[in-house]
C-alpha cells in the first residue's frame, strides 16, 4: 500500500473517532501501522517524522496527497538520539517560521508550533492520561512537575482544581503554559507557575502540599541551568522518594516516562498502592505502541 493510500484509510478512522470528542490532534500512523515514517495531524496541517537513518525523509506532497491538504501544510522533522532531551536538541529551535496554530483536545485549546521545535507542545500519546488527569483535579491541589507546555495543567484547572503548581526550568515553556490556561480562560491566580530546576526544587519542598501530582521527567538532561545531570532510571529512587514525600495522605502520583525498557525500582517508598497503568493511559491512534510506561502511586 502507497504512504498516500495509508493515510487516506488511517485519516478515515480517525475521523470517526476524534472530531466527536473535541479533539482536533491525533496520531495518523507510524510503523507499527506499516507507515514509513509518522505523520500527526494538527486540525489541517500535518507533521511527518523521518526515522533516523531512514536515508530519505517523507515526501512533503505524498503525505499530503494523502491527508487532502496543500504540500505547503506539511512539516518534515528528524527525530534523532537526544543526548539531553529536556533543554538540549529536543527542545531547541529547528526554525524560527513560526507555523502556529490552536488545536483542540477535549474540548480545551492549546497552542502547538509545527515549524519550530522537534515537537510541536502537545505530546499527543498523553491525550489519555491529561483526560484522566482532568476527570480526577476537582478539589484537588495539582502539582505538574517538568511540566513542558503546561497541557496537563490545563487539563487540571478546567477539572476545577483547587489550584495548580506548575514546574519547569523554561521561560520558554512556562510563558507557552500560561498562553495554554489564557486560551482556555484559566489564567488565575490559582494557578502558579513556577521557573525552576524542578530536581532542585523538589529537594527543597519538604511538605506534603499536593493532592495529584503528575511527573513525566526527561530521559537524560545535561542542561547547565541544572545543578547536576538527570538520568531517570538511574535517579528514579530519588525521585520517586520525593513524590512520596510532596503528596498528601491518601493522594496520588501519575508517574511516566517514555524511556524504552525502563524498569521500576523494586527500592520504592512505602506506597499504600503501585498500578502499571500503562495500558490504559494510551489510545487507539497509538495502538500497537508503547509510546510511554505510566504508573499511579498512591500514598
Amino acid at each position: 500500500m502507497t504512504l498516500p493510500d495509508l493515510l487516506r484509510r488511517a485519516q478515515a478512522e480517525r475521523l470517526t473517532a476524534f472530531p466527536t470528542t473535541g479533539t482536533t490532534a491525533w496520531r495518523v500512523c507510524d510503523a507499527a501501522a506499516g507507515a514509513p515514517c509518522t505523520v500527526d495531524w494538527y486540525d489541517g496541517a500535518a507533521v511527518a517524522y523521518e526515522k533516523a537513518g531512514a536515508g530519505a525523509p517523507p515526501d512533503a506532497a505524498e503525505v499530503a496527497d494523502g491527508l487532502g491538504i496543500a504540500p505547503g501544510m506539511v512539516f518534515i522533522k528528524e527525530r534523532r538520539r537526544q543526548s539531553d532531551r529536556q533543554h538540549g536538541g529536543q527542545y531547541q529551535p529547528l526554525a524560527r517560521a513560526g507555523a502556529e496554530r490552536t488545536v483542540r483536545e477535549g474540548f480545551l485549546a492549546f497552542s502547538v508550533n509545527l515549524s519550530d521545535y522537534l515537537d510541536t507542545g502537545l505530546f499527543l500519546d498523553h491525550r489519555r492520561l491529561r483526560l484522566r488527569l482532568r476527570a480526577a483535579a476537582r478539589g484537588k491541589r495539582v502539582l505538574n512537575l517538568f511540566a513542558y507546555t503546561g497541557a496537563f495543567t490545563v487539563h487540571a484547572a478546567a477539572g476545577d482544581a483547587a489550584g495548580t503548581t506548575t514546574v519547569d526550568l523554561s521561560n520558554t515553556y512556562l510563558r507557552w503554559a500560561e498562553r495554554n490556561l489564557a486560551l482556555n480562560r484559566l489564567d488565575d491566580p490559582r494557578n502558579r507557575l513556577v521557573k525552576a530546576d524542578c530536581i532542585k526544587w523538589m529537594g527543597e519542598t519538604c511538605r506534603p502540599g499536593w493532592d495529584l501530582i503528575i511527573c513525566d521527567p526527561p530521559t537524560f538532561s545535561n542542561s547547565k541551568a541544572m545543578t547536576k545531570s538527570w538520568e531517570v532510571e538511574r535517579d528514579q529512587d530519588w525521585l520517586l522518594w520525593r513524590l512520596w514525600n510532596l503528596l498528601t495522605p491518601g493522594g496520588s502520583a501519575w508517574f511516566s516516562t517514555n524511556k524504552a525498557k525502563f524498569t521500576l525500582s523494586a527500592k520504592l517508598p512505602p506506597f499504600a498502592s503501585v498500578t502499571d497503568v500503562t495500558e490504559e493511559t494510551i489510545d487507539s491512534d497509538f495502538a500497537g505502541t508503547v509510546p510511554h510506561r505510566c504508573w499511579r502511586l498512591v500514598r
